[in-house]
């Protein structure tokens, strides 16, 4: 059974990770996508072709998603081609971690501008088209650390508990036409970020794992997909805590 047939789907920061796991189960349940990056490169040519082979339509962009302007731009021209997105997934993002004493006010101001503003600009250029609509879902990428906090990581913290108060107020404001507004908040999950930390260091934080292992990037892809379709057409405003019960 295919959750998404038909439905066309916006998911940025796409081209590896998090972000190409949603994109690649979105289109095997029939999604067609609209992917996004920083650039167009071998890899966003290669998850285009991995879409494609689903048989369903896929499409890159390359801008920054903390320029207003440039999201403004991508939109004009999405709606103009393609009509409001059934699903826009707000998964770009970066991390920049330092303690408080050793972290820079521009390191600051990025990691903000990219994880926080870019959500802004993505629904407030959509919202309209989807609103007129009448019918959606908007993901938004969170993280255990904006519930929790992390020593070294104040900036991603603050970006990230920023995301979920954006999307618990988001979802109250479009409600009434249809639009629902969740946010995922993955815990530990293998990804190219994580696969860099020591071994030692990662060996101790599956210990605090009840499940004892780390996610995966299938993982947080299969919650989007939960989100995404018909299954939760009564749930909005909620953060999905996608952690393995990890203490906070």
């Amino acid at each position: 059974m295919k959750l998404l047939e038909n439905k066309w789907a916006v998911v940025t920061g796409a081209s590896k990770g998090i972000g190409k796991a949603i994109a690649l189960k979105f289109a095997e349940h029939g999604a067609n996508i609209i992917f996004t990056d920083l650039k167009i490169d071998e890899s966003s040519e290669e998850l285009k072709k991995e879409l494609q082979a689903f048989g369903v339509q896929a499409k890159a962009f390359a801008f920054d998603v903390s320029d207003f302007n440039a999201v403004k731009n991508f939109a004009d021209e999405v709606i103009k081609e393609f009509g409001a997105p059934d699903i826009f997934v707000n998964n770009a993002g970066i991390s920049i971690d330092n303690l408080i004493l050793r972290l820079e006010e521009n390191q600051w101001d990025k990691v903000i501008n990219v994880n926080l503003k870019s959500m802004f600009n993505t629904v407030k250029n959509f919202a309209p088209a989807m609103l007129k609509k009448r019918k959606g879902s908007i993901i938004n990428m969170a993280s255990v650390v904006g519930v929790g906090g992390n020593a070294g990581q104040s900036v991603y913290s603050a970006s990230k508990a920023g995301v979920i108060g954006f999307t618990k107020s988001i979802a109250k404001e479009v409600g009434s036409r249809n639009i629902r507004c969740n946010a995922i908040a993955p815990g530990f999950i293998e990804t190219d970020m994580t696969a860099q930390l020591d071994a030692k260091i990662k060996e101790e934080w599956i210990k605090m794992i009840p499940l004892r292992r780390a996610g995966t990037p299938e993982d947080v892809a299969n919650t989007a997909l939960f989100l995404a379709s018909d299954l939760s057409t009564y749930i909005t405003g909620e953060v999905i805590m996608l952690n393995g019960a990890m203490p906070l």
